[in-house]
């Protein structure tokens, strides 16, 4: 129990004691459950799009809370390799799989935190505005999908920096990337049905109740989806871990 629990509360330390850490997690709960609110009181009695699937209101503050999610992920190692403390870290534990796995369960930890509390504030913002709809069939499935998708994009982001190296080149990539990147390609005539199969796409189908035309994979297969990708860029995280000097 000591190789996990040691390096874990290492990690937990340093999570409690840097500012742009600790503050993540509620500027996401934050930004989904406000803009959520918002939004539903603005436009959800008029907006279609926003009543047609009652889970696309309850989640649309997601566009930018995963933002915060994902630049959590990056931080959680990115600010090591920024401010050069990855040796140091290294030496305390110089197993490195060891080190590699306190960040990923502490991670996974505070992505589904984050996620718990975002669908909570989302179901109170969406009954305080426009009423609860919860009763249409994969409801439930769309709710644990969306809880589960903050812990996997976290980790996404989380390894693929470790496989980057660099926090600003993971902030400069990634996030633009969740925000904006992949809804731009799917905009795309040609590169369409390739953006299909991107992770956070697949995920953000999974939060759907509603299927869309030319989708060739269901609603649970698109977490699945992400969930592998999620897994990839774990083992390639830890391959370059492994290989690379800190």
């Amino acid at each position: 129990m000591s190789a996990t629990t040691h390096p874990l509360r290492a990690e937990w330390a340093k999570f409690a004691t840097l500012r742009p850490l600790w503050a993540a997690p509620p500027l996401a709960v934050l930004l989904s459950a406000g803009i959520t609110a918002a939004v539903q009181a603005a436009y959800g009695r008029t907006d279609t799009s926003l009543t047609g699937d009652p889970m696309e209101g309850l989640s649309y503050g997601l566009n930018f809370g995963q933002v915060a999610v994902a630049c959590l992920g990056i931080l959680l190692i990115g600010q090591e390799y920024a401010a050069g403390t990855l040796a140091t870290s290294l030496a305390a534990v110089p197993d490195r799989l060891r080190f590699y796995r306190a960040k990923l369960l502490l991670g996974t930890g505070l992505g589904l935190a984050v996620g718990l509390a975002t669908v909570g504030g989302q179901l109170a913002a969406t009954a305080a505005t426009v009423g609860l709809r919860l009763s249409a069939p994969g409801s439930a499935r769309a709710l644990a999908a969306e809880v589960l998708y903050h812990p996997l994009l976290l980790v996404l982001c989380l390894a693929l920096t470790t496989v980057l190296r660099s926090q600003t080149a993971a902030l400069g990539l990634l996030s633009p990337a969740v925000f904006l990147g992949t809804t731009a390609l799917a905009a795309v005539p040609g590169l369409r049905e390739a953006a299909r199969f991107l992770p956070d796409r697949a995920g953000r189908y999974a939060l759907r109740l509603a299927d869309t035309p030319g989708t060739p994979y269901g609603h649970t297969t698109g977490l699945l989806l992400m969930a592998a990708w999620t897994a990839a860029a774990v083992l390639a995280g830890l391959r370059t871990l492994r290989r690379a000097d800190a």
